[in-house]
């Protein structure tokens, strides 16, 4: 559509009036498209938003070379569909927690023991971590909170949380891998 290659060239020039009717144009579709895929309308328009902040944030280097509307559509599907797939990571992290959970020792004390010492690992793991990343941990794995509530009240993007949260259980895996190695 001319335009909307209109918009984004003055995008591009700092115009805040045609990124205000590019967004009123698309946020709403978009936001439907997301939660299509997401299965979360909240998640949708956190997507969407994340998707036109990073659009004004990045507007000089800009580059459309097809029709706006598809390239925010193939931004917002993309963006969906890594959200989607982090959540599989993130049930399947938590259903190996589980698992293990319950195998909890119960009466062997070499396990308790063993249990204690994989709890003692954790929390030093965990203190190791730089502050903005500790906080990040605990709210979402010990309080429960959604990233986007994280990132709500953390003043951050949910792309910033998921980094982090990724950052973080990284850091986890590879301390208790190599503590398994050595017992």
């Amino acid at each position: 559509m001319l335009t909307d290659f209109f918009l984004i060239a003055k995008i591009k020039e700092g115009d805040v009036h045609a990124f205000e009717t590019l967004f009123r144009r698309y946020y709403a579709p978009l936001c439907w498209y997301s939660a299509s895929m997401t299965g979360s309308m909240e998640v949708g328009e956190e997507v969407v938003e994340e998707l036109f902040y990073t659009l004004w944030r990045d507007r000089s280097e800009l580059n459309v070379l097809r029709s706006v509307k598809s390239y925010l559509y193939g931004a917002v599907r993309n963006e969906s569909l890594q959200y989607c797939q982090h959540l599989e990571v993130r049930d399947r992290y938590s259903e190996q927690v589980l698992a293990v959970a319950d195998n909890q020792p119960t009466d062997d004390p070499h396990r308790q023991m063993e249990y204690r010492e994989l709890e003692q690992l954790i929390q030093q793991t965990i203190t190791r971590m730089p502050e903005r990343r500790q906080s990040i941990f605990k709210m979402h794995r010990l309080e429960g909170k959604t990233y986007v509530e994280i990132a709500a009240a953390l003043s951050l993007s949910v792309k910033t949380i998921e980094a982090e949260m990724s950052k973080a259980l990284r850091t986890l895996r590879n301390d208790i891998e190599n503590y398994t190695q050595l017992t």
